[in-house]
C-alpha cells in the first residue's frame, strides 16, 4: 500500500477529550473518528487491526473445536422477560421499542437468545457437546463513557455459548475455553492472567476474568508475582483430552490471582511476602459456567439415554476484541507512539523514501514493496514528498514493528537500513536479505480468514 493513496488522517496534538494512552494514540494514529459519545467509527488503520485480532480469534475458537455462527444486534424483549433478565439488567441495557409497540432491545449479551436457538432445534443428548459462538457488536449504555474503545457503549465482543449434558462435561468446556484463551493472548503479544472473578449479571459459580497489567485499568488486582512467569508458548494441546486441559487450568489458576470484587486478604496473607503484589488490570476476557440457570428457565431440555428429560449445563465465554486494541497499546507503547506486536500489526513492514523522485531509490521502494507482497506480506510504503523527520515520525506513531529506510547513501553500498520499532536498533542489509529476515521473523505470526 503507498501512504499517498491510503486514508491516514494522523494528528499532530493530542485532543483534549483523550485522557489514557490508547486513546491519545488510537485518535492522533488516525485509527478512529468520535461518532457520539462512546461511538466510533473505525477508520481504515483501525479496522486493519480489529481485523487481525478478529481472525487469531477465530482461528483459536475453531482449532478448540467451536463452531462459528452470526446472531442479531436487536432482540425481542420476551425472551429476556422469559429468563427474568429484562428488568434486573439495569438501565446498561438500551431498550426500544419498534413501531408496532414491541418491546425491543439492543443485544448486550445473547445467553437468552443462543439458549431459544439451542431448544428449537436439539433434543438429544446425542448432539451434545455442542458449543457455538459469534463476533458481533454489543452496545452498553454505560453512563459515563471514557477512555476510547476501552469502555465505549458500542463494542466489538466475541461471545461464545457452550451446551452439555453433565456438570462436568460443561466443566471441562470450561477448561477448554480456559486454554484457547491463553493461546489466543499469547499470539497477540499479551500476556493475559486469569483471575478468579465475580459473576456479575450473566451468574455462575465458576468465572475467571483475563486481565491484562496496565496502570490505566480500571479493576485493582491482587497476585502471586509468580503468575506473571508462566507462558503458554508453542505447546500442542488435544481439545478433547480432559486431563491435559484441566492441567493447563490447573498451572494457570492455582496461584492467588483475583480482582478486587473477590480478593481475600486471609488467602492473599499466605503467598510469600516478597511475591504479594497489587496492580491495576485491564479486563480483555470472562469465563463462566453458570450450570442450568438458562436451560431451566427457557425450557432447554434433552433426552438422555436412559429416556429422562434434563436441563442442559451452559457456559458462557466472552472476548472484547475491540477493547483489546486499547490494551494492546496500553501494554506496548512508547513516548513516540504505538508499538505493535508483530501478529496484529496492521502492516508487516513501513518503507521510508528519503529521497522521492530520485529514480533510484524509487526503483529501489518500488522493488521491496513487490518482494514483500510476493511473499504474502503487507508493506506500508511512505512514497509521499515530505522530510525525512515527518516520514519516521509517522512510523513510529503508527507503530509498525520493523521500518525499512532506502536512500541514495545507502543504495550506492548495496544495502538499506532495517529497524526495530520495539528496540530501536538498526542494521544494514542488501535490500534481498532485509525481505529474506522479514520473512522469516514473520513465519511464526501469519493470520489467516476462515
Amino acid at each position: 500500500m503507498r501512504l499517498s493513496r491510503y486514508f491516514l488522517p494522523v494528528l499532530k496534538e493530542t485532543p483534549s477529550e483523550a485522557q489514557i494512552v490508547s486513546h491519545r494514540l488510537m485518535l492522533r494514529a488516525g485509527m478512529i473518528k468520535q461518532s457520539s459519545a462512546g461511538i466510533y467509527s473505525w477508520l481504515p488503520l483501525g479496522f486493519k487491526v480489529l481485523r487481525k485480532i478478529e481472525n487469531i480469534v477465530h482461528e483459536e475458537q475453531v482449532r478448540a473445536g467451536h463452531i462459528p455462527m452470526q446472531m442479531p444486534t436487536l432482540q425481542s424483549a420476551d425472551l429476556w422477560k422469559e429468563s427474568g433478565r429484562y428488568d434486573a439488567y439495569g438501565e446498561e441495557m438500551l431498550r426500544i421499542t419498534d413501531r408496532h409497540d414491541r418491546d425491543m432491545l439492543y443485544t448486550p449479551t445473547a445467553e437468552e437468545l443462543i439458549t431459544d436457538i439451542f431448544r428449537s432445534n436439539v433434543s438429544s443428548y446425542k448432539d451434545l457437546p455442542l458449543t457455538m459462538y459469534q463476533i458481533q457488536w454489543k452496545f452498553r449504555d454505560e453512563i459515563r463513557p471514557r477512555f476510547g474503545v476501552m469502555r465505549g457503549r458500542e463494542f466489538y465482543m466475541k461471545d461464545g455459548y457452550n451446551f452439555d449434558l453433565s456438570k462436568e462435561d460443561a466443566l471441562h468446556a470450561y477448561n477448554r475455553h480456559l486454554v484457547s484463551y491463553l493461546r489466543t493472548y499469547e499470539r497477540m503479544g499479551l500476556q493475559a492472567i486469569p483471575m478468579r472473578a465475580d459473576g456479575g449479571p450473566i451468574g455462575g459459580d465458576y468465572t475467571h476474568e483475563f486481565l491484562v497489567l496496565a496502570e490505566t485499568g480500571e479493576s485493582e488486582v491482587f497476585y502471586d508475582s509468580a503468575v506473571t512467569d508462566l507462558s503458554f508458548g508453542d505447546r500442542e494441546i488435544d481439545y478433547d483430552n480432559v486431563e491435559q486441559c484441566q492441567g493447563v487450568l490447573e498451572e494457570f489458576t492455582t496461584k492467588y490471582a483475583r480482582t478486587d470484587e473477590t480478593h481475600d486478604d486471609a488467602l492473599f496473607g499466605e503467598v510469600p511476602e516478597e511475591r504479594r503484589r497489587t496492580a491495576r488490570g485491564i479486563e480483555v476476557g470472562q469465563i463462566f459456567y453458570f450450570g442450568t440457570k438458562y436451560s431451566d428457565a427457557l425450557g432447554a431440555q434433552v433426552q438422555t439415554a436412559e429416556g429422562e428429560k434434563v436441563s442442559v449445563h451452559m457456559g458462557s465465554h466472552g472476548i472484547g476484541v475491540s477493547r483489546l486494541l486499547g490494551a494492546i497499546i496500553e501494554a506496548s507503547h512508547d513516548d513516540n507512539g504505538i508499538i505493535w506486536p508483530e501478529g496484529v500489526t496492521p502492516f508487516h513492514a513501513g518503507i521510508v523514501n528519503l529521497k522521492q523522485g530520485d529514480a533510484e531509490a524509487d526503483a529501489a521502494c518500488e522493488a521491496l514493496e513487490k518482494a514483500l507482497e510476493a511473499a504474502g506480506l503487507e508493506p506500508l510504503y511512505d512514497d509521499r514528498k515530505e522530510r525525512a523527520g515527518g516520514k519516521f515520525a509517522t512510523m513510529d506513531l503508527i507503530g509498525l514493528p520493523w521500518r525499512i529506510t532506502v536512500g541514495p547513501r545507502g543504495l550506492k553500498n548495496g544495502v538499506v537500513e532495517l529497524t526495530s520499532r520495539r528496540s530501536g536498533e538498526s542494521e544494514e542489509l542488501a535490500p534481498e536479505a532485509a525481505v529474506a529476515k522479514l520473512i522469516e521473523i514473520y513465519a511464526d505470526h501469519r493470520v489467516t480468514g476462515l
